[in-house]
């Protein structure tokens, strides 16, 4: 995955959402360590989003540090006019496969819980999602933040290619 050089302070209000808390513990010749892993999503709700995973002995020290880690990693999200994406496409990461599906208007946000969430915080009002290969939320979310930044936009497609964005339409 490709890291933006979006400043998380020239954008709006960053809102956040905590996928997932797990308790991880490690092993240790005294016996066992335990710490807790956290999975945030942070966005704009308008075009962009990012993901991040903190770890820490205590929960919201962990939310804290997923918040800032997903701040760094933040993408721009191509959106059209009725606020859904530019283009079908499979955004993949690891063994887990997302199908992000263009949608007409009036349709909402048709996805499983870490594929909402992504799309939910990316400001995206319709589209479909199916989840296929693993379902391994952290996998999920990397999976669908993955194909939402290889979205290309219609103006960029039709600059590189030399055209106008009207040679494209059907």
């Amino acid at each position: 995955m490709r890291r933006s050089n979006i400043d998380a302070s020239q954008l709006g209000e960053l809102t956040e959402k905590v996928v997932t808390i797990k308790r991880v513990s490690k092993t240790v010749k005294g016996g066992r360590n335990m710490r807790f892993s956290a999975l945030v999503v942070v966005g704009d709700q308008n075009g962009h989003v990012g993901v991040g995973l903190g770890k820490a002995t205590e929960i919201p020290e962990a939310i804290r540090k997923g918040k800032e880690d997903a701040q760094k990693n933040l993408v721009t999200v191509s959106l059209d006019e009725v606020g859904s994406i530019t283009h079908d496409y499979y955004g993949k990461y690891g063994s887990a496969n997302v199908l992000l599906k263009k949608s007409p208007e009036g349709t909402g946000i048709i996805a499983g819980g870490p594929a909402r969430t992504v799309c939910e915080m990316a400001g995206i009002k319709n589209i479909r999602t199916k989840s296929l290969g693993s379902n391994n939320k952290q996998n999920v979310v990397l999976a669908t933040l993955n194909g939402l930044a290889n979205l290309k936009a219609p103006a960029d497609v039709a600059a590189r290619r030399g055209k106008s964005v009207e040679d494209f339409k059907d």
